[in-house]
């Protein structure tokens, strides 16, 4: 019986166990009469909550007699952690009642269910049951605190916590800067961790220079950015995996693709978060090989990659226009089961638009098991772009009976399609759909797709006078949809007054300049010609060099 007992202790020393020994280890502490000791049901209890089984965690914390704090407190979090919010409140009301009084880690754990459902009455009984307890100062509550209101972005009630503790710890800094960097408060978030390494008094780690780094969202800090990367190197930090996957994500956004894959090379061993963002980075800044490249090496080291970086992967095959990788990342989520993800299988139909295969993507929708406003504004957006209106009205139908609501892309989809097939009146009315109907308030791109529409349908006077009635200033790209309707309809007089608006908004942009320059030709105004060339110049203008492939091969 000692040997045995000596085993069990081995055993719930470890930090995870099976299904099947939990059990086996919970017959084990029964036969042994030791079920009347909170110490034992506490550890199975955390097992079967690791084994997300959540009713024989419930079952025996109900049978146990003498519950400790810890008890309680397991299973409190095992009913938060599962999103069973209402159980693990109920579990600490019924605690209250009881001669066990919460501790930092109950409220902790409670306050961490509350921003997870995003209950903010439910966070301010919390806090105001730790100050009762005399713990609205503790560090592990007041962490909790700053995270949770910071999560649900009242950056200003997080610091005013923090700045009512005295000596805050490292994890309570921690908190603080990431939650300015979350909001995009960069400036704060600098300013205090600048306070935080003045002070002297706590040693940096990487949870500080992730929260850092993620506040840095604008290329113009790219600057800041690799300062802080050399703060990282100084500290021995840059080849921690966390923080090497913020900084790939960093220079990513940036679109510093170089910097990206060098410190992505330093890592030792990249996570899944660090592929996705490289993948996504190349991807994004039109480096599609690369991020199909990389794909693959990620399957070679024998990593299986998930959804977010699948549907980031088919992103980079949709605007490389190669259907062949498409369709071999397809046939491996068949294989593995992946294709239930509605992200995955959205981005699946969108790649088989995008590189011409209308059916392929028609037979991907129409294999979804759900589908969302996602996955349908992908089907209509495809339809509209092979000029099938009809085809895509119809699905927006389907979508309206199935009880979806639609969103900005769904409208913005529809009136493309519209433009494809130009159908003017059908554009109208979709347009006044989506103000009286839904409420949606159109966006630049609305417009943009309604200018075109009346433009390329002859209603140019009609689209200007669209432009002049919208409230100033008005994007240039929705001037730029009404110029390009000018050229195409020889219009110089109305293009010319455009052009001028276009020119005075973003004077070093060569295209408008070569739209009007073109239009003069057509009038046979060489002299305008000329100038405009000359201008052109003068201010350092280049026309982007069109490109285009399609790789036909299945």
């Amino acid at each position: 019986m000692f040997i045995q007992f000596q085993l069990l202790v081995q055993e719930l020393s470890k930090s995870y166990q099976s299904l099947l020994r939990t059990r086996q280890l919970h017959a084990l502490i029964i036969r042994a009469y030791l079920v009347n000791d909170p110490f034992y049901p506490t550890k199975i209890v955390r097992f079967y909550a690791l084994n997300n089984d959540l009713c024989s965690a419930r079952n025996l914390f109900d049978k146990t007699p003498q519950r400790s704090i810890f008890l309680w407190n397991s299973i409190i979090r095992a009913h938060a952690q599962a999103g069973k919010f209402v159980d693990a409140f109920s579990l600490y009301r019924n605690m209250l009642g009881t001669d066990i009084k919460p501790d930092s880690f109950t409220f902790a754990c409670l306050i961490r269910a509350c921003y997870e459902s995003s209950d903010l009455d439910g966070l301010r009984l919390v806090h105001g049951g730790a100050i009762v307890s005399g713990l609205g100062l503790d560090s592990v509550t007041c962490s909790a605190l700053v995270t949770a209101y910071s999560k649900i972005s009242l950056v200003g009630e997080a610091s005013k916590i923090f700045a009512r503790i005295f000596e805050p710890d490292l994890v309570l800094w921690n908190s603080m800067i990431s939650g300015f960097s979350y909001w995009g408060f960069w400036d704060k978030g600098l300013q205090l961790f600048n306070q935080m390494r003045f002070k002297g008094n706590q040693q940096l780690d990487s949870c500080t220079f992730v929260g850092l780094i993620s506040g840095l969202g604008d290329s113009n800090f790219l600057g800041l950015g690799q300062e802080i990367h050399g703060l990282c190197m100084k500290s021995g930090l840059d080849c921690n995996t966390h923080v090497g996957s913020a900084l790939v994500s960093m220079y990513s956004r940036f679109n510093c693709m170089s910097m990206a894959d060098r410190v992505f090379r330093n890592l030792h061993y990249p996570d899944l978060v660090t592929w996705s963002a490289l993948i996504t980075g190349y991807s994004r800044s039109g480096e599609h090989q690369k991020a199909l490249l990389l794909y693959m090496n990620l399957n070679w080291k024998g990593e299986r990659a998930d959804p977010v970086l699948i549907a980031s992967v088919l992103v980079a095959v949709s605007n490389s226009a190669n259907v062949r990788p498409g369709r071999e990342i397809h046939g491996y989520l068949l294989r593995h089961g992946s294709q239930t993800s509605i992200m995955v299988s959205s981005a699946l139909v969108d790649m088989y638009f995008k590189c011409g295969f209308v059916g392929l993507g028609i037979r991907a929708f129409e294999n979804m098991p759900i589908r969302n406003v996602i996955s349908y504004n992908s089907v209509i957006s495809g339809l509209g772009l092979h000029g099938l209106a009809s085809e895509a009205f119809k699905m927006f139908e389907d979508m309206l009976e199935k009880g979806l609501s639609p969103d900005e892309s769904s409208f913005s989809s529809l009136l493309c399609a519209c433009c494809h097939a130009g159908l003017v009146e059908d554009g109208r009315e979709i347009f006044r759909r989506m103000i009286d109907e839904f409420g949606i308030q159109p966006k630049t791109k609305h417009y943009v797709h309604l200018i075109k529409l009346l433009g390329l349908a002859g209603k140019l006077e009609e689209a200007y006078n669209l432009i002049s009635s919208l409230m100033h200033p008005v994007d240039p790209g929705i001037w730029g949809a009404l110029l390009s309707c000018c050229h195409a309809h020889g219009n110089s007089e109305l293009a010319e007054a455009v052009s001028q608006q276009l020119l005075y908004d973003e004077p070093e942009k060569g295209a408008y300049r070569v739209m009007i320059s073109n239009i003069y030709a057509c009038d046979g105004r060489w002299s305008d010609v000329e100038k405009m060339r000359h201008d052109m110049t003068n201010v350092g203008a280049r026309k982007t060099t069109g490109h285009s492939w399609v790789a036909l091969n299945m």
